[in-house]
């Protein structure tokens, strides 16, 4: 899923070598901890966050494929 994440966001954005993501593992929940460059971010967040919203739905039924609870968080 990580991979996934990656490949996604570092099509789009200006600075694909800074895409950063690491994975928290919770009891319920798999965290997808998402950081790229600071001039990115509103590429990844999109207009009214339609663009944060389309990847976490990629994500989300990706990792129902696996049976797994996914969620992405995209930090600055």
């Amino acid at each position: 899923m990580k991979e996934l994440l990656e490949e996604i966001v570092k099509a789009f954005v200006d600075y694909p070598e800074q895409v950063q993501v690491r994975a928290v593992q919770g009891v319920e929940v798999t965290v997808l901890e998402l950081r790229v460059h600071p001039s990115d971010l509103g590429k990844v967040i999109g207009r009214q966050g339609r663009m944060a919203g389309a990847i976490r739905t990629i994500v989300g039924a990706a990792g129902m494929t696996l049976k797994k609870r996914i969620t992405v968080e995209i930090l600055t």
